[in-house]
């Protein structure tokens, strides 16, 4: 029996040409800002969850090494053709990278996992980062978990985040802040932007 295949996974697979078209010209600058100043300038960064590579290009631009995945083949294979490098179709359940990442940009990206898997997907990360590292995550504004337009959502406020932080053990928050959307006519959708540091148990298994 084949396992169901996952509704947010299809999703992209539908509609990755619309999507890519939809936010690969968002300015995402004042984003990259406080993350790229904790790496250092030769850095390796693991875009996770990388879409249409729009942010794995900037980076690599600026001269910093990027390694990029994403769950959808469609999106990966998008994001290939934009990157001119090979993209790892690979979901955030599977990653079991070990100390190799200076740092992490999950961007709208991690909202798509379900709030049980939540914890293991942090510990998974916080193994992949190399100690001193930073993890940059994005969630929609919110409470709890939803299925809206075909995709699932895990929604946080700062404090049901920094409470799903302390459950897991692995990650702190350095700084937590609200922006607002950036794509046309949507300006009154809020997002939870996150830098985390990795704890002292992010390299244990």
């Amino acid at each position: 029996m084949t396992a169901n295949p996952d509704p947010t996974r299809q999703f992209y697979e539908v509609n990755a040409e619309t999507f890519v078209t939809e936010t690969r010209a968002i300015d995402m600058h004042s984003l990259y800002a406080p993350f790229l100043a904790r790496i250092p300038a030769d850095g390796h960064i693991l875009d996770a969850g990388c879409g249409s590579g729009r942010d794995s290009r900037a980076f690599l631009d600026l001269g910093f090494r990027v390694t990029a995945f994403d769950a959808s083949p469609r999106m990966v294979h998008l994001a290939s053709l934009e990157l001119g490098q090979s993209v790892h179709c690979l979901s955030f359940q599977a990653l079991d990278w070990r100390c190799e990442f200076d740092a992490i940009w999950a961007c709208a990206s991690l909202l798509h996992v379900k709030m049980t898997e939540l914890p293991d997907v942090l510990r998974r990360m916080a193994r992949a980062l190399r100690a001193g590292g930073v993890l940059y995550a994005s969630f929609k504004y919110g409470q709890g978990e939803r299925f809206h337009h075909g995709r699932h959502f895990s929604d946080f406020n700062a404090a049901s985040l920094k409470s799903l932080l302390h459950d897991t053990g692995v990650l702190a928050p350095i700084e937590i802040w609200i922006t607002h959307d950036r794509r046309p006519g949507r300006s009154d959708e809020q997002w939870l932007n996150v830098l985390l540091s990795p704890g002292v148990l992010s390299h244990q298994d």
